[in-house]
């Protein structure tokens, strides 16, 4: 069994007593069995420098202060020690990093594996800038849209739908709006709303894949949110943004259905706001997950250090509050057609990710149309069915494939419609680049930095608000 064990045992043992871990699904193949496991031996000599040793010997389980701190300073002395010139040799430089001897002792080693592997685009400090900074331009969560829909958005779309505990101005002004975008045109491709992940901004999230992917072409017209607090706040209020934002995105594109695409936490805000707003559902027509956690990860706590966390990741924990209401009632089923889209070899941050026991798995008591897409199983031993991250999935080729594919037809994104023999052989969706690979790549090291400097971190996630009980 490869390294990633050792990991798992670890971090599993993290979870709370009341918390269950999911029984191993028995009929998935092994990771072997599926030809995805190749030998690295060598690929990272010498990476357990001293920056990355002194990180490594935090141990998410030690109590105490400082530990936070410990790891900021020893980021910020990191720099890269190579580049990758080809998006095969960074694949091939990550998976390392994670079948490195010893594995990883928590998020923040691992970032400077990454780091010092020339896995990220910039240096430490823009990233650390990206955080800290405020936010402007494309990035921005202070934008001024003055549209008025053309339907109800506020207080309520619908009698049914949840009260907002943030006024109409603060969720609006979180909604970048391109100038390219068309608000529904006739012959305009669909409104997609690109929702981001923890630790993200919708701009820093998708500017690397899905903003380049989709601006300009024929498949989907895109907005994006950047959400106050790097979605690292309480994950009800991250899901009162993608509620407001489905309906009023309608109302001001000629009553065009919306698509969502989001990734990680995005995904259980958008399943939360489909849940307690129902208004929204009539008005989307496809919600593509990119590594969703619906069960939340035993993963939770990696990134802990012995201190408070902010409080969507608590929430995020397996079996968390957030989480066991979030699936109560039919909430672990889906609500629109939903394409789930993961990896089961490697996401470094949700786990378990394989077969019926993934947390990405949606169930579909409704009969809405869901299909579930581990890339290994699907593409198995080809290149878009290899090594995968949390993020890399946003530049997996089968994942925009089925994304397209969503789109393109009534219902989820189908495999049975797909040319696998030519999406699977693309290890990154044909239109991205290296660059593109190591922008997205970013989306991690910006996500450990934002929770390390995040002031407001808790050791008791948020009370479930009044209308979800």
């Amino acid at each position: 069994m490869h390294s990633f064990a050792i990991l798992f045992a670890a971090s599993s043992s993290l979870i709370q007593a009341s918390h269950g871990v999911p029984t191993p699904v028995q009929s998935e193949p092994g990771l072997n069995e599926r030809g995805v496991l190749g030998d690295v031996d060598g690929l990272l000599t010498g990476v357990l420098g001293s920056v990355v040793s002194s990180l490594n010997s935090l141990s998410p389980t030690a109590t105490g202060t400082g530990n936070y701190a410990t790891a900021l300073k020893e980021l910020q002395s990191c720099s890269p020690t190579t580049s990758p010139t080809a998006v095969t040799q960074a694949l091939s430089s990550l998976s390392a990093i994670y079948e490195a001897t010893p594995t990883p002792n928590n998020l923040y080693a691992a970032i400077a594996m990454q780091i010092e592997e020339g896995l990220v685009e910039g240096n430490v400090q823009s990233a650390l800038t990206s955080v800290e900074g405020a936010l402007s331009g494309e990035d921005s969560d202070i934008n001024l849209n003055t549209r008025t829909p053309s339907i109800t958005v506020y207080p309520k779309a619908s009698s049914s739908d949840a009260p907002y505990d943030l006024t109409e101005a603060q969720l609006r002004e979180v909604i970048y709006i391109p100038s390219t975008f068309k608000y529904g045109a006739k012959g305009a491709p669909q409104p997609v709303i690109l929702m981001p992940g923890t630790g993200s901004t919708g701009y820093l999230n998708f500017i690397g894949n899905y903003i380049p992917l989709l601006q300009g072409s024929s498949i989907g017209d895109p907005v994006w949110l950047n959400i106050p607090g790097f979605e690292l706040n309480d994950a009800q209020t991250n899901a009162e943004y993608i509620a407001y934002a489905i309906n009023y995105i309608y109302g001001i594109s000629n009553k065009r259905q919306v698509a969502v695409f989001a990734w990680s936490q995005g995904n259980i805000n958008t399943q939360w706001a489909f849940k307690y707003w129902p208004s929204t559902r009539s008005k989307v027509t496809d919600h593509v997950a990119f590594s969703p956690d619906y069960h939340g990860t035993v993963l939770a706590n990696f990134i802990a250090l012995g201190e408070p966390l902010p409080p969507s990741v608590l929430q995020q924990e397996y079996n968390s509050n957030f989480i066991d209401t979030l699936r109560s009632n039919g909430g672990d089923s889906a609500y629109v057609p939903t394409t789930t889209i993961y990896s089961g070899f490697f996401d470094e941050i949700v786990e378990p990710q394989q077969g019926t026991g993934a947390s990405a798995f949606l169930n579909d008591a409704r009969s809405v149309g869901v299909s579930n897409n581990e890339v290994q199983l699907i593409c198995q031993g080809q290149a878009a069915g290899g090594f995968y991250t949390h993020e890399g999935i946003l530049y997996n080729a089968l994942g925009y494939a089925l994304a397209v594919d969503a789109l393109s037809h009534s219902g989820p994104g189908q495999t049975s419609r797909l040319n696998l023999g030519t999406v699977c052989a693309e290890a990154i969706t044909p239109g991205l680049n290296l660059a593109d690979f190591l922008v997205t790549e970013n989306v991690i090291p910006i996500a450990g930095f934002a929770i390390l400097v995040y002031p407001n971190k808790v050791t008791v996630e948020p009370a479930i608000k009044s209308y979800a009980l």
